[in-house]
């Protein structure tokens, strides 16, 4: 363990050095956060530069959040075997080289496959789910502002890049911007990767919440709930599409314009960042599964006023409302699978439960998307997001049952 023994590393569970970790794996999340951002950038000049209709240019995006989902869970059993320092290396060289990529690309075709698999497969999904779980292996008493933290980094990169990228493409050009992106996660990336070498101590100590501070569950064996997470993470991710994805689209059709919307888009993901860092300090009180049933139920309500008011105020405070209460609800899946499965097997059940979450965002956009053209409207979109979020709540309501069983036997 890079000459430390297992008790020094143990003294580092919340000290110090697990702090600077935090902040380490917060800057290299937020910078590997680019492979989900620049594609959306892009879109206008690809749709340019090949010819294509904008359907066709959204396909890189597509494209890019399933090879982001696929390669979470390559990525996070990679992690549990060798530590997280050979991910982030791996995921460095291959944003890299899929940047190089993807500025070449003479075609449609090409540019998709850098994006999926060398940008989003092998790049960036190494710095989201496994570094999460990676973060939840040094702390304990502050588990969920840690993991809240780190999970802040998706959204500070979707704050940061795009200005960043979009004045680059600007003045350069797309695919002179592009490079730009490659030599910038080599530079910052690479070193930031050897600051984590070190491995946590995956023996799990023992806690109030069982034997080896892990849950058993009740009549369930661990990949039942493996799959309750699964769906879980499915189904509030379908509901928290919905606004995420067409606000813009909505605000245009209500006559207020696309730019409303995206400034509604906006106030949500900067909100979210406020929601995961205090939905971390609440899960620290009443742990992961109780403020993933609290986030779930705001975010339902706040479903549920999107119908009734639509007026151009009224959606902006319902937008602000919704993005309190969704921010907190991803990184509580990371906090539930450490306390029902072992530390060794956190990188990969953390990513798998993940990236299911980014599936259901794919998902749930095509979904509103295909409910709208047959409705005409929204209305029967958001209905449709809050029987989603209904089925989420009562999973999470079901494993809390079940763990009050386990703690009243």
């Amino acid at each position: 363990m890079d000459e430390r023994t297992a008790g020094d590393a143990v003294d580092d569970i919340d000290g110090g050095y697990a702090w600077m970790r935090l902040a380490i794996s917060l800057a290299m999340s937020t910078v590997g956060g680019i492979g989900l951002w620049s594609v959306v950038v892009t879109l206008p000049a690809i749709e340019a530069e090949f010819g294509v209709d904008r359907g066709g240019a959204s396909l890189p995006y597509t494209a890019t959040m399933i090879g982001f989902a696929v390669g979470g869970i390559v990525m996070g059993r990679l992690a549990d075997r060798f530590g997280i320092f050979i991910p982030l290396v791996v995921g460095t060289f291959m944003l890299a080289i899929g940047y190089v990529c993807a500025s070449q690309a003479e075609s449609m075709l090409t540019f998709m496959l850098a994006q999926a698999l060398l940008i989003g497969m092998m790049g960036s999904a190494a710095t989201f789910g496994p570094l999460v779980a990676d973060v939840s292996l040094w702390f304990e008493r502050r588990r969920g502002i840690a993991v809240g933290i780190v999970a802040s980094g998706n959204y500070l990169s979707g704050t940061i890049w795009p200005p960043i990228l979009s004045h680059l493409i600007q003045t350069v050009g797309w695919r002179e911007a592009l490079l730009w992106v490659a030599l910038v996660c080599i530079v910052t990336m690479l070193p930031l990767a050897f600051m984590l070498r070190r491995r946590a101590d995956t023996t799990d100590r023992p806690n109030v919440l069982g034997a080896n501070g892990i849950i058993k569950p009740q009549g369930m064996s661990p990949r039942a709930v493996q799959v309750l997470l699964i769906l879980a993470g499915l189904a509030c991710c379908i509901a928290m599409s919905m606004p995420q994805v067409h606000i813009v689209a909505y605000c245009g059709d209500l006559g207020y314009g696309v730019a409303r919307g995206a400034e509604m888009l906006s106030i949500m993901l900067g909100l979210g960042v406020v929601s995961r860092i205090t939905s971390g300090f609440i899960a620290d009180k009443i742990g992961g599964l109780g403020t993933l049933l609290l986030g779930s139920a705001f975010q339902c309500a706040a479903l549920f006023f999107y119908i009734p008011f639509d007026g151009l105020v009224s959606l902006y405070i319902v937008s602000g409302l919704f993005g309190l209460s969704q921010g907190g609800i991803v990184p509580s899946y990371a906090l539930i699978v450490r306390q029902y499965f072992p530390a060794r097997e956190a990188g990969a059940r953390v990513s798998l439960v993940l990236m299911t979450t980014v599936i259901g965002m794919a998902i749930g956009g095509w979904m509103s998307g295909e409910i709208y053209d047959l409705t005409g409207s929204y209305q029967a979109a958001f209905l449709n997001g809050i029987a989603w979020n209904l089925l989420n709540m009562s999973i999470a309501l079901w494993l809390l049952w079940d763990r009050r069983r386990f703690r009243t036997a």
